[in-house]
């Protein structure tokens, strides 16, 4: 400014709808001789703030971010550019940022606003750089492959071994080792986060909720938990089935909630962690919980139980489960037709997995999914009973006992015994007898302890082999009846072993115990 010129100035505020450039387009006859600077309200500064974030992916530079949002016009970004080439003449360097700043074009929360997502957007396109896009079948193949490399690996050592050769164990002890490494760097790659399939369901829970006549809130944990690609793609299904059920069977109305003294907006909650190398996938709500009797008097109706059968809490949960099962009043598009829940249990069997129900009345109910990390390849115990193989997952094995008389209680004639686990009392199963295997027990038995949801049991084998690479190969539909089997793999030697259901095992083992005690009782 000139300190011999007189300059004459206005402060107007005004309320309008109209955005910041046509403002300026009212000012424009005085635009040359005048410098006109609109500031925004403070109440505006959060909608530029929320129209910055909004902005999509692309390469913008920071003056366009802040014309795009409408916090600038493309005139003050001319003028704020022009001065800023003013000072670089003079050899003064100064961020466009703090020039419209300075000048009162633009808050400082929104130029922040603007550098953040201006950020956001380089470290995105530095992450696409660094990232290769490549086909799922390629991805498949390559698994596969691996799998071929870790069964001709074991068969080499098993021949380095009978050799006898020590310099020809120790090479091929070395690869086995590059070749766990290449197994593992090769499972990782199909190791996605289950965060964006949680994500899809946000819609689902809104347009439903919508339906419904229910306002239910949609909480989502543990997105960035990771597992096989194969795994997400088909639990998306089982998933849909269990909210979709949550919110029209669990999560009262608005109205019935409140008379309840609840919030009435409803809490659906998708977590997932991992936990003993498996995934655990949980889908929760506060609504009313299952209604044991009305589930019961339905069992009846169809026939599924006895009037006056006495089941405990898990067998009644699992009546839920049942083809054809539904406690809905009436058919709907959502529920009454009884096709869901079985599906669900049918679809996660079939990834060799668990789904179980806690549930208290009036509170809410939680569906807990128990799936393996990868259907690939695995690490596992192998053990032999007689001439058979068996593995069991390694990730449930505990340690291993060896079984004498006298720290057992043996029963010769059963397939289910105890043994004295230092100072605790510890059910086992011999897998000779239950899998008819024949032959006779040799003088030692060992005992594997495992463990699954914190229930612990025992497995009598006769020897012990050792931890083993496993690739799961999946049995053929002729023997998808057998129980206590969930896959097979090929050793070494060419020989076929079968890998044991963990879950299944330790539900039998626990089951027959709630029978002894049942029956003692009675």
């Amino acid at each position: 400014m000139d300190p011999e010129t007189c300059y004459l100035g206005y402060e107007i505020n005004f309320n309008s709808q109209a955005d910041k450039l046509e403002i300026e387009g009212a000012f424009e006859f005085i635009r040359e001789d005048s410098q006109v600077h609109i500031l925004p309200p403070s109440s505006r500064v959060s909608d530029y703030i929320a129209l910055i974030k909004a902005l999509p992916e692309q390469d913008f530079q920071l003056g366009d971010i802040l014309v795009q949002s409408g916090s600038l016009t493309p005139n003050e970004l001319e003028y704020a550019l022009g001065l800023q080439r003013d000072l670089k003449n003079q050899s003064i360097n100064v961020p466009l940022g703090s020039i419209v700043v300075n000048n009162g074009l633009t808050p400082q929360p929104v130029l922040e606003t603007a550098i953040a997502k201006q950020n956001q957007i380089r470290d995105g396109k530095t992450k696409e750089i660094q990232s290769v896009r490549v086909d799922a079948d390629k991805l498949d193949q390559l698994i596969n492959l691996v799998g071929e490399l870790v069964i001709a690996g074991a068969g080499s050592s098993l021949h380095a071994h009978s050799s006898g050769d020590r310099i020809l164990i120790e090479s091929f002890s070395m690869l086995t080792r590059l070749v766990e490494e290449v197994r593992d760097a090769a499972l990782q790659l199909r190791m996605v986060q289950i965060g964006a399939t949680f994500t899809r369901f946000q819609r689902v829970v809104r347009d439903v909720a919508k339906e419904l006549g229910k306002d239910i809130e949609l909480v989502i944990t543990g997105a960035e938990t990771e597992l096989d690609k194969t795994v997400v793609e088909k639990i998306s299904d089982p998933l849909m089935h269990l909210i979709r059920n949550s919110m029209d069977h669990g999560i009262e109305a608005p109205d019935v909630r409140i008379q309840k003294q609840k919030d009435p907006k409803g809490r659906l909650t998708l977590n997932a962690y991992h936990d003993s190398g498996m995934i655990v996938i949980e889908v929760s709500d506060d609504g009313a919980g299952l209604n044991y009797e009305k589930i019961l008097k339905k069992a009846q109706e169809k026939g599924l139980i006895t009037e006056g059968e006495s089941l405990d809490v898990q067998e009644v949960n699992n009546l839920i489960f049942e083809p054809g099962f539904s406690t809905a009043e009436a058919v709907t598009n959502l529920s009454g037709r009884g096709v869901g829940m079985d599906v669900v249990k049918r679809n996660i069997t079939a990834l060799r997995g668990t789904v179980e129900v806690q549930s208290i009345l009036g509170q809410g109910a939680t569906f807990s999914i128990r799936l393996p990390l990868t259907l690939a390849i695995i690490d596992g115990f192998l053990v032999e009973i007689e001439k058979s193989s068996f593995v069991i997952p390694l990730n449930m094995v505990l340690e291993c006992v060896e079984l004498n008389e006298a720290n057992s209680d043996i029963s010769p004639n059963s397939q289910q015994s105890y043994i004295n686990l230092r100072g605790e009392v510890l059910p086992f199963i011999r897998l000779r007898r239950l899998f008819n295997l024949g032959g006779r027990p040799p003088k030692r038995e060992n005992v594997i302890v495992i463990s699954y949801l914190g229930n612990k049991v025992g497995l009598a084998v006769d020897k012990l082999v050792g931890e083993f690479q496993t690739v799961i190969k999946p049995l053929g539909n002729i023997f998808s009846h057998i129980q206590g089997i969930s896959g097979s793999t090929v050793l070494g030697s060419g020989e076929v072993a079968l890998i044991l259901d963990v879950p299944n095992l330790v539900q039998k083992i626990l089951t027959t115990e709630s029978a002894k005690a049942l029956y003692s009782q009675a």
